[in-house]
């Protein structure tokens, strides 16, 4: 028998690519979502081969009943973004604290047999130390990322006291064909794509010389369906790239012209995850190059047309309650 799926929030970003992943490999899948910030036309090529259900987690309801039978969830809804979740907390924890408990109780009635979560690595905050371990201090630094973890605790809570097989996958800033083209102010991709097809010079936070843990999509595709196919529960696990790139490298492979802006508080110098015991329990290591996932972006670089084109000023603007909330 195929193996049946569900995945909330399939058709965001990585959500979509789970699908697509899932179909490949003869799965069913019922995706589940409130197309807040996914898209119908992520799913458009697979729409006659998947059920589709318009929800919003964060209600319980009838939608919770499409969990009987499942074998697999993946929990990818949620609220994202820094400045929204500063200036709506309220909504944040609605979608990632109540929607996570929704979504355990609809797997826990249903006996799920296992379900996956798509933590952030936003729940370290400012670490002491890189590669950052999951043994790491927990210091989230804004309502997203607070919300985030609050989830992932709640999801290794129902595996301690129901027996919930779970696991929950830490990303390190994801990349890659689909993402986010419209809405605040956020994703550095999206950000300099959009400026390089607009003919718009880069705007570089700082010195540019802060770097990120950049982690191609299909690579956090990977993840989580190993995560799915193991027999762990009760884990937090790190998925990165296996390297840190500095905002200076990514610029120098778009090529353009720069423009210097503040360095933001709450935001570290450097992301880069330890992920020893992702290739150690789930036996998965990154694929994608730094170089050759920017390269594929650059070749759909036509998907971020639309998107906003944003300058000095409306940073400036965008990030106002940033500076006012987080600043020391």
């Amino acid at each position: 028998m195929p193996v049946k799926n569900l995945v909330t929030g399939g058709a965001g970003f990585i959500g979509s690519h789970l699908v697509d992943r899932l179909l490949d490999a003869g799965g069913e899948v019922t995706v589940l979502d409130n197309f807040s910030s996914g898209h119908t036309q992520n799913l458009d090529h697979a729409k006659e081969k998947i059920e589709l259900i318009e929800a919003d987690i964060a209600e319980s309801g009838i939608w919770q009943d499409s969990f009987r039978d499942i074998d697999r969830v993946f929990h990818l809804a949620a609220l994202a973004d820094i400045v929204p979740s500063i200036e709506q907390p309220a909504e944040y924890y609605r979608s990632n604290v109540t929607g996570t408990f929704n979504v355990l109780e609809a797997c826990r009635k249903h006996e799920v047999k296992k379900l996956v979560y798509s933590a952030s690595s936003s729940c370290y905050g400012i670490p002491d130390g890189y590669p950052t371990n999951e043994t790491a201090e927990i210091k989230p630094q804004y309502p997203y990322a607070l919300t985030k973890y609050l989830g992932e605790a709640q999801v290794m809570h129902w595996c301690q006291v129901y027996g919930l097989p779970t696991v929950s996958l830490r990303f390190f800033n994801v990349y890659g064909p689909r993402s986010r083209t419209s809405g605040t102010y956020g994703a550095v991709f999206g950000v300099f794509l959009a400026q390089k097809l607009a003919g718009k010079p880069f705007t570089v936070v700082g010195d540019g010389e802060q770097t990120r843990d950049f982690t191609f999509v299909t690579d956090i595709v990977d993840a989580l369906v190993a995560a799915a196919d193991s027999g762990l529960a009760g884990e937090a696990i790190n998925i990165g790239s296996d390297n840190t790139y500095s905002i200076n490298s990514l610029v120098a492979l778009l090529g353009g012209d720069v423009v210097h802006i503040p360095k933001r508080p709450g935001e570290p110098d450097c992301t880069w995850a330890d992920i020893s015991k992702a290739k150690r329990l789930l036996g998965w290591k990154p694929r994608i190059s730094f170089e050759k996932g920017v390269g594929i972006l650059l070749g759909d670089i036509e998907y971020w047309r639309q998107a906003p084109v944003w300058d000095e000023e409306s940073i400036a603007k965008a990030t106002e309650k940033w500076f006012r909330y987080l600043s020391e």
